[in-house]
C-alpha cells in the first residue's frame, strides 16, 4: 500500500504570540495572531561531547551535549499595528524588562487542517527592523522581528 501522505506547503501556517501581562503593557492579547508572511528559525541542534576510551584508538564515544536553539525570524507587511514594536520597547526598557511571551505555530495541510504544532517558550524580542523605504520600488513595506526562545516542543494538534 503506497504512502498517501504529502509534504506540507510552506505558505500554510498560523502564528500566535501571547504575553501574560498584555493589558498592563497596553498590548493586544494575543500579541499577534496569523500576521506573518515569512517565518524562519525553528531549529535545534546539539553538539555531542566526545570521549575517548583509554587504549581504544579506533572508536570514540559520543555523549549527549547541550541543546542550542536558533532565533526565530518573523516578517510581515507593516501596518499601523505597532504591538511588536511596543513589546520590544517594554522588554528592553525599565517598565517591564524581560517581558517574555509564549508562542504557537501551527502548520496546516493543503485542506487547511492543523497538522503540526510548535510550542515556543520563553520568547524574548531581540531585534526589530523597519522596512527599507524606496520611492522607486513601489513594493510592500516589510518589517522584521527576531525572537530568542528558550526551547520549543513539537507535536500533533
Amino acid at each position: 500500500m503506497p504512502n498517501e501522505e504529502y509534504p506540507f506547503n510552506t505558505f500554510n501556517f498560523h502564528v500566535q504570540l501571547n504575553i501574560p501581562n498584555a493589558a498592563a503593557l497596553e498590548l493586544a492579547s494575543p500579541l499577534c495572531d496569523m500576521e506573518f508572511s515569512e517565518l524562519d528559525g525553528l531549529e535545534m541542534s546539539m553538539e555531542p561531547k566526545t570521549v575517548r576510551e583509554g587504549g581504544n584508538n579506533t572508536e570514540q564515544i559520543n555523549l549527549v551535549g547541550p541543546v542550542k536553539y536558533s532565533n526565530l525570524t518573523l516578517k510581515r507587511g507593516m501596518t499601523s499595528n505597532l504591538d511588536l514594536w511596543k513589546w520590544f520597547m517594554a522588554s528592553a526598557g525599565n517598565t517591564a524588562r524581560s517581558t517574555r511571551a509564549s508562542g504557537t505555530i501551527l502548520v496546516k495541510d493543503a485542506k487547511g487542517t492543523n497538522r503540526v504544532r510548535f510550542n515556543l517558550y520563553g520568547c524574548l524580542p531581540i531585534k526589530v527592523k523597519a522596512p527599507a523605504f524606496n520611492a522607486k520600488d513601489g513594493g510592500i513595506a516589510i518589517e522584521e522581528m527576531q525572537i530568542a526562545y528558550t526551547e520549543f516542543s513539537i507535536n500533533s494538534p
